[in-house]
């Protein structure tokens, strides 16, 4: 039994880091390389604390320089934060803010397209908050008077019928495919309360 339960405790070990974050490969398929567009893959996705960006390139041809906005926009690799060669970097984003990645290979980041990228990392929330119920307070009407109008002579246009204009469907929020740390913690929870009921 205690074998079991050591077991039943490694495996929840091991599936833990997967629940609370996403792996993001910079630049999908293409990976970290010249000619891909990071700005644009960037803004299409949502970093939260907890999850990963993985740069996948050639080390003999890349490299990944984090380093802080001046070098960013100027392409100076002379002060790196962090410098990665190994060709399959994986970097933890641990908390909120913006994070600043780099080619150091001379002309890469300054190239057509640059090999660079800006990476706003929001805080992990497992809820959104609900709005707070608020009581209408009673308002007096404040009586009109009535002015005199002058019948319009313009006959009106299509356009500008009374017809109510048509509301675009709002757009879901994007997924950055990583789990809330709310449905962690349930999966969690029910992983445990199944591996404890074949135990029994």
């Amino acid at each position: 039994m205690a074998k079991t339960m050591v077991a039943s405790l490694l495996v929840l070990l091991v599936a833990f880091p997967t629940v609370f974050g996403a792996d993001h490969t910079v630049g999908d398929a293409s990976g970290w390389n010249i000619g891909v567009d990071y700005t644009t893959w960037a803004s299409g996705k949502t970093f939260k604390v907890g999850d990963n960006l993985v740069f996948t390139y050639s080390s003999s041809l890349h490299g990944v320089d984090e380093v802080d906005e001046s070098s960013y926009k100027s392409c100076s690799t002379s002060s790196p934060i962090k410098t990665y060669s190994d060709g399959n970097t994986k970097v933890a984003l641990t908390k909120a803010g913006t994070l600043y990645f780099i080619c150091p290979t001379p002309g890469h980041c300054t190239s057509s397209g640059g090999m660079k990228v800006q990476i706003k990392v929001v805080a992990a929330s497992s809820t959104t908050p609900s709005p707070t119920p608020t009581t209408p307070t009673p308002s007096t009407p404040t009586p009109t008077t009535p002015s005199p109008t002058t019948p319009s002579t313009t006959p009106s246009s299509p356009s500008e019928s009374a017809t109510p204009e048509a509301k675009s469907p709002s757009s879901p929020p994007k997924d950055s495919g990583a789990f809330t740390v709310s449905s962690g913690i349930t999966l969690l929870v029910g992983s445990f309360i199944t591996i404890l009921g074949f135990m029994a």
